[in-house]
């Protein structure tokens, strides 16, 4: 089997390709989450903790040398905190979705599956079944 078959062969199974979608989706869906923590919770927060910007916070343990700011060893805490705050809610996201995927698996579990209608053999036996019990 040459390698161009199996590839083909492997990408089109309905698994790779929606795991495609899943993570295109995905860091859509992680720009969304960080913006909304960055630009619309954070902002709200550091004024109620008064006036903190959590994305200045940081620790320098080595200062710029030379007028060239790369050179700065800073440990930035502020970052951290967005970072674990937008990881947080992407989680609570995928747990509300999961949950509601899984509620609708339930439902679908729950409801029993009907018995197939009797053939037309199977009536006809029944009938003669009831005609020789009554003789």
């Amino acid at each position: 089997m040459s390698i161009a078959k199996e590839f083909r062969d492997f990408i089109n199974r309905g698994n790779v390709v929606d795991l495609a979608v899943g993570v295109i989706i995905g860091a859509a869906f992680g720009k969304i989450v960080a913006s909304l923590v960055g630009d619309v919770l954070m902002p709200p927060i550091g004024y109620l903790l008064g006036g903190v910007d959590f994305s200045n916070i940081a620790i320098t343990l080595k200062s710029a040398t030379g007028g060239d700011p790369k050179t700065a060893v800073v440990v930035k805490i502020g970052t951290f905190i967005n970072t674990c705050i937008d990881f947080l809610i992407v989680a609570f996201c995928i747990f509300l979705v999961v949950k509601g995927f899984n509620r609708l698996r339930k439902k679908e579990e729950a409801k029993p599956a009907e018995p197939p209608a009797p053939t037309e053999d199977q009536k006809l036996l029944t009938e003669i079944r009831d005609i020789l019990k009554a003789k």
